[in-house]
């Protein structure tokens, strides 16, 4: 059966792909993607594609839960920071393919710095700290706070803050269920060359690394080699392309070159 990763842990070693492959089963992951992981890529996306340079990303939790207690744990929160690296991508029209043996995951800030030379230099990087704190008291009600600082023209500097109280469990369970359900119509989705001169080709599925599944978590997973996509909009876009060529529809082009030019009748 499918095995999607909803946790930060390294759990897709090569010999688990390997294993995947031969049976023809689906991986997924890494790390839930909530509502707040979500707003995080969508205004670090803002910022770099408006020329508006990042130099400073704090983020500070506290929560009261089982994964706030899991994660006062040093070797926890290590594997967490991995992943919340991911909530600040900044690129919004760059795909970069990470080599790690077997599989191919992302670093966003990483990324976010490698995609624009023209904003940050050759070996600089923004500054960069994820605090998480066990407070049992709140309970489920986790308290996220979120600093921003970006460089902007003649030397100015622009500062934005964000406080948000979300039910963290209930922000995660209807991504299981997305997960769960996307995971089901891919097994079900097989396809095969139009154009193929081999008659005899049979359809095929999905790889194991189900990477269409990125839009749902942090550290997007895919097969290696091939390119990482973080950027919210355009995941989205490749599951709403997937499901039109399910329907025999074209694929959406943002484009609409028809709609900017001048056709003489």
């Amino acid at each position: 059966c499918t095995y999607i990763n909803g946790s930060p842990q390294n759990t897709f070693v090569p010999g688990a792909l390997e294993l995947a492959k031969r049976q023809k089963t689906f991986v997924g992951g890494d790390d839930f993607k909530s509502g707040q992981t979500k707003l995080k890529s969508v205004l670090v996306d803002f910022l770099i594609s408006a020329g508006i340079k990042p130099v400073s990303i704090v983020s500070y939790n506290h929560l009261g839960n089982n994964d706030g207690y899991n994660l006062s744990a040093p070797q926890q929160f290590r594997s967490k920071e991995s992943t919340y690296r991911a909530l600040y991508y900044a690129i919004s029209s760059y795909m970069y393919v990470r080599l790690i043996p077997q599989i191919s995951k992302s670093n966003v800030v990483d990324d976010m710095v490698e995609s624009n030379k023209i904003l940050y230099k050759p070996g600089e990087k923004p500054d960069h700290c994820v605090v998480i704190k066990y407070v049992p008291y709140v309970g489920d009600s986790k308290r996220a706070m979120d600093e921003y600082t970006s460089e902007i023209m003649l030397g100015g500097h622009n500062t934005i803050v964000i406080h948000n109280t979300c039910e963290d469990s209930l922000l995660a369970t209807p991504i299981i269920l997305d997960l769960v359900i996307l995971a089901e119509l891919c097994s079900r989705i097989t396809f095969k060359r139009a154009d193929s001169d081999n008659c005899d080709e049979e359809f095929s599925g999905f790889h194991s690394v189900l990477s269409i599944l990125s839009y749902l978590c942090k550290a997007p997973l895919v097969p290696h080699g091939t390119p990482v996509v973080n950027a919210l909009f355009r995941q989205r876009v490749a599951i709403e392309n997937i499901l039109r060529a399910c329907l025999s529809l074209p694929p959406e082009d943002n484009m609409l070159l028809e709609h900017k030019v001048i056709f003489e009748i």
